[in-house]
This record gives structure tokens, sequence and C-alpha cells, in this order.
């Protein structure tokens, strides 16, 4: 194996590796998502336009304290707050028959 192959082979170990602690991390997440669905009183409190601009201006924050591309980091989490809000909405209609 090349010294190039190696080194491939071995980021790509690393990437499994933090592949399988962030679906943990997003199953907990989710959890936490279909807990608060019920609290919510109607679509507009699910769709939170206020929280979601709150958790964007914090996690470039972080991404930027990290190392990390901020406009990268808000990409991905402006993509999963949209896939949370899709689940949570769907979630709210299923629990108050609305």
């Amino acid at each position: 194996m090349t010294d190039t192959a190696s080194a491939l082979t071995d980021i790509r170990a690393q990437i499994d590796e933090l592949d399988a602690a962030l679906v943990g991390l997003l199953a907990r997440r989710e959890a936490l998502v279909r807990r608060a669905a019920p609290l919510k009183s109607d679509r507009q409190a699910v769709r939170a336009p206020d929280r979601v601009a709150q958790v964007v201006a914090r996690v470039r924050t972080l991404a930027d304290d990290a190392g990390a591309d901020p406009d990268l980091i808000e990409r991905i989490y402006r993509g999963m707050i949209q896939a949370f809000i899709d689940m949570e909405t769907d979630e709210h209609h299923r629990l108050s028959g609305a």
C-alpha cells in the first residue's frame, strides 16, 4: 500500500468514527425535538424563526472558535434544522390531529 493510500485509509477510518459519534448525537437531538413537539401551540411555534436565528448565530461562533468555516457550519445546520422542523411538524400534526 502506498503512503497516500495508507493515509487515505486512516482518514476514512477516522471519518467513520466521527460519523458514528455524530449519528448518536443526532439521535439524542431527535429525541429532544420529539419531546418538544407536543409542547408547541401551532405550526409557527414549530418553525420558530427566532430560535433558528439564535441557533445559527451560536453555531457560527462555535465554528469560528473551533477553527471551522462558519459558512460551512451554517449551511450544515440550516439543512439539519429544516429536517428537524419537517419531522417536528409531522409529529405535532400527528399528536394534535391538526
